[in-house]
């Protein structure tokens, strides 16, 4: 256990060694903790073995509000690990608030970067399924704003998302005008892809996961864009009306 205590000019805040794939870890963390925002770190999938002991110790430490930062259409994806986790908080009782973002356009500068500088394109298995996105900053103003006022927003789902929907060969036309150069969008089928990023060395989960997040939404219904993020942030003054409805 590694505690180290950082002093600033309005606060104390101590850090406290956690660490997903050790339980040991989980009852010291949460000692005195009220509000958690948890975030699935990529490479752990095994909800039972991963996140039920954790939640197990947050119902056991008295945490009071879980805010979890899931995504868009998990509802419809009952296979993806973020179904899961939001299943076992439900069940948890512990009062919850869900996040679920659509696609990141932090993305096309990690996960999809390489591919852009060194070839000029986009390369997805996502045909001409349609997606809407977020930026990260959203994300963190509208999880910071509900961090600080969860009694407004027990049990509830936001969406987060732009105001329109856009496939990856209209999004490779908005980076074309922007880059000024021509971006490519090719879409792969999953084998194909998957055989390319293993080339890659990408790793094998890594990779199983960005087609269940591209190729799948060819076979379901287009999302939904949704004012949650201007809501919550009451960036128009309608967050009574909303609250009411």
């Amino acid at each position: 256990m590694c505690k180290k205590t950082i002093k600033t000019e309005s606060f104390n805040a101590q850090l406290i060694q956690f660490d997903f794939t050790n339980s040991d870890t989980f009852q010291s963390a949460l000692v005195n903790i009220e509000i958690l925002l948890l975030l699935r770190p990529p490479q752990i999938s095994d909800v039972q073995k991963y996140f039920k002991p954790l939640i197990d110790s947050a119902i056991k430490n008295g945490v009071k509000h879980i805010v979890f930062l899931s995504v868009q259409g998990v509802q419809n994806s009952k296979i993806t690990p973020h179904y899961k986790i939001e299943k076992l908080l439900v069940e948890s009782e512990i009062p919850f608030t869900f996040l679920r973002p659509a696609y990141f356009m932090q993305n096309f500068t990690t996960t999809l970067l390489n591919d852009l500088k060194t070839k000029n394109r986009i390369y997805l298995p996502a045909g001409n399924a349609k997606f809407t996105l977020i930026d990260v900053t959203d994300i963190g103003q509208v999880a910071a704003k509900i961090l600080t006022e969860t009694t407004h927003h027990k049990n509830q789902c936001y969406e987060l998302t732009c105001n329109e929907k856009l496939t990856f060969a209209e999004m490779a036309v908005k980076l074309s005008e922007g880059l000024g150069k021509i971006i490519r969008f090719e879409s792969p089928n999953p084998v194909r892809f998957f055989i390319t990023k293993r080339k890659e060395k990408l790793p094998a989960m890594l990779i199983l996961v960005m087609i269940m997040l591209h190729y799948f939404p060819r076979f379901q219904k287009e999302p939904n864009t949704t004012d949650c993020v201007e809501k919550v942030l009451n960036k128009f003054h309608l967050l009574d009306d909303w609250q009411r409805e």
